[in-house]
């Protein structure tokens, strides 16, 4: 492998690199784009548990949007990230409540395949979630598609084995 980079030009380095740097510059472009266009800081997100089960399995690709005048409403199934969380949460939403004198709208959220609703999840004493917590409502999903990043996290060697045998498949197929 490393033969191969001692043979190439300085000049066919620079445009090796520069053809991956405008891989990861689109792949950030699209994502961006999609954020902007659908108002959530995160349009795509992974399935971690088996929580919301039937409706979405571990693996699944969720396809997010918030746009600012849709309200939330019961049995809408948002993604909400808690303080101190690094991991969104995936589930349904079983109750709302409306705060008459600061206006805001509160939420108590549920997963499908869990028997409690998700007040033991919250910090202590908090009963509620608000729309402050919400990443964004489930417009669509892709089934199974996100196994590869599970995968990934739960085996980080994984990782440098993936890049390495691209890395190898970019060398031996290079013109």
């Amino acid at each position: 492998m490393f033969a191969e980079l001692r043979r190439m030009n300085t000049r066919q380095v620079a445009l090796q690199v520069l053809n991956i740097l405008t891989i990861v510059s689109t792949a950030l472009m699209i994502w961006k784009g999609l954020a902007i266009s659908l108002n959530t800081e995160s349009p795509i997100v992974v399935v971690l548990s088996g929580s919301m089960r039937p409706g979405f399995d571990r693996g699944d690709l969720l396809i997010l949007s918030l746009p600012q005048n849709d309200p939330i409403e019961v049995n809408d199934i948002c993604v909400f990230k808690l303080p101190g969380r690094d991991v969104p949460i995936v589930h349904r939403v079983i109750k709302l409540h409306d705060d008459a004198i600061t206006g805001k709208q509160f939420l108590l959220t549920k997963g499908d395949n869990n028997t409690r609703d998700d007040r033991g999840l919250y910090d202590y004493k908090q009963m509620w979630i608000n729309r402050e917590h919400i990443v964004g409502k489930v417009k669509g999903f892709v089934p199974y598609i996100g196994m590869l990043t599970i995968l990934m996290n739960d085996y980080p060697w994984l990782k440098f084995a993936l890049l390495g045998v691209i890395g190898l498949f970019v060398l031996v197929h290079r013109e």
